[in-house]
């Protein structure tokens, strides 16, 4: 790649005398760079866009054939998955919740940094031991996070909830438990293709989970009786079932023959260099998670509860589906950035955090547009009540301004998990939204009852904070500095190729 030029040149330039798109420069670098890094990123994000959609869907049709149960099924199913998100699937990767707006990673996205750079690297071999690390890891965490969820009803009756909603939610959580030990294993095997940029498999086996969902909700939710059991068990089933094809893909094909030859006692030793980027990790996803879950369990607080919450939880669907291009993006730049360092490449890597930033930008305002546009019609989708559509309309302007602010951190967020500063990026969550997000919300819905667009506005203000603060790190990044630390991440995890077991 050719040398960059002075980065305090104009963001994009058109020359001199006319010259148009043949003069065309993005902070400096040449036409022929940009449109390739671009379409570098536009056939990684494709796939991962419609992995995460497809992927969602399993959620949403689940939701909607509950919502078809009538107000209160819709209330618990919601609130069961707002429940198992903050304890569980915040922890493990991609949440399960309605909240699915905020699929960063959790535990399983510390991969995008160590087999990102391990793959830039061309240490193949350190992807198949640190993906055993991370599925032994979230296996394990799963064990206790399971009885907790055995205990939500009991839980959420003891936080004040609405009893039957309580009731409801804790039947629904109990059927899900089994989705909870197929997630944190799906999380590793996506992120270990992911990083390899092996997307289309992934792509073609979440295709047929949804198919197939949709079939199980049927049966289970309205033939066999089982009501809103069904559609939890509906969910667990094909959680497994996308679990078991990424499985076999991996096994045996030859794309990942370099990367995985078989499970090691290797991935035993040193899991502490897993769980130092995994605990950040962790917290990084959870801080902001937790509190967009928190608008569904606050808003059980505010007069007529069965409604806000059935509204808000619509709210959280919405926004998680429009968030699934930016997050595709998010993973691609992920990867991008990742690979980049890993190969000592830093000029190639900030490129493609400028060029994302820009795609996350215009795809921001298309979208945004269009939910505005859909917003009287919107809310028919996921009941009947004529009160909740029209309470969803007036609440899609304010949704369409959180994704927009959405869209520009996941990139950011994308860009700071392909750089390894997973604990950098849990003190800004901390701040955007425990300082000022969540207060803000507290106070606009409880102190001037403006009710749940008053929770959703607190957000917003913590999205905004959030942006502002991942802008500024990134733009003070020291490139070279981020390609030296890659170097010796990956090598310091360095192991022989040795003590292999085959499956």
């Amino acid at each position: 790649m050719e040398e960059k030029t002075d980065l305090k040149q104009p963001l994009i330039s058109l020359g001199e005398g006319g010259a148009g798109i043949q003069e065309f420069t993005l902070f400096g670098w040449p036409k022929r760079d940009v449109f390739k890094e671009a379409e570098k990123q536009v056939k990684l994000a494709g796939p991962l866009i419609a992995v995460s959609l497809l992927q969602y869907c399993l959620q949403v049709i689940s939701v909607m054939y509950v919502g078809h149960l009538g107000e209160l099924s819709l209330s618990s199913a919601s609130m069961a998955t707002s429940f198992a998100g903050v304890t569980g699937f915040s922890l493990l990767g991609l949440s399960l919740s309605l909240t699915y707006t905020h699929m960063q990673l959790g535990m399983g996205s510390a991969l995008d940094t160590l087999c990102g750079q391990s793959y830039g690297a061309k240490q193949y071999h350190m992807l198949g031991i640190h993906t055993q690390r991370s599925m032994f890891v979230l296996l394990l965490v799963s064990i206790p996070l399971a009885f907790i969820w055995a205990y939500t009803g009991e839980i959420l009756g003891a936080l004040g909830q609405d009893s039957d909603i309580s009731h409801g939610a804790g039947i629904y959580a109990r059927w899900m438990i089994p989705s909870l030990f197929a997630y944190g294993l799906l999380q590793s095997h996506n992120r270990f293709l992911q990083t390899q940029n092996i997307v289309v498999p992934m792509m073609l086996s979440s295709a047929v989970t949804a198919l197939l969902h949709l079939l199980f909700c049927w049966i289970l939710v309205f033939k066999s009786g089982l009501g809103i059991r069904g559609a939890a068990l509906a969910n667990s089933i094909s959680y497994w079932i996308n679990v078991v094809l990424l499985a076999l893909y991996v096994k045996f094909s030859p794309s990942c023959k370099k990367t995985w030859s078989g499970f090691s006692m290797d991935a035993l030793h040193d899991l502490w260099h897993f769980l130092r980027l995994a605990i950040p990790s962790a917290l990084m996803v959870c801080l902001e998670f937790w509190s967009f879950e928190m608008l569904v369990l606050m808003s059980g607080l505010l007069p007529n509860p069965t409604l806000e919450t059935s509204v808000l939880s619509i709210s959280l669907n919405t926004c998680s589906m429009a968030f699934m291009i930016p997050f595709g993006l998010g993973g691609a730049i992920s990867t991008r950035v990742s690979n980049e360092l890993g190969a000592g490449q830093p000029e190639a890597a900030q490129l493609a955090a400028c060029i994302v930033v820009l795609m996350a930008i215009t795809v921001g305002v298309i979208v945004g547009s269009t939910m505005v546009i859909v917003r009287g019609i919107w809310g028919y989708a996921y009941s009947n009540e004529e009160e909740v559509v029209q309470y969803v309309a007036k609440m899609m302007p304010i949704l369409a301004a959180s994704n927009f602010m959405d869209g520009i951190q996941s990139v950011l967020s994308g860009i700071a998990r392909g750089c390894g500063w997973q604990k950098l990026g849990a003190f800004v969550n901390f701040g955007s939204y425990y300082v000022v997000g969540l207060p803000a919300s507290i106070l606009l819905a409880f102190v001037f009852h403006v009710g749940g667009k008053g929770l959703w506005m607190g957000i917003l203000c913590g999205l905004l904070a959030q942006v502002l603060l991942l802008s500024t790190i990134t733009i003070c990044t020291n490139w070279q500095e981020d390609a030296r630390k890659a170097k010796d991440r990956v090598f310091s995890s360095h192991m022989p190729e040795t003590g292999n077991m085959s499956p």
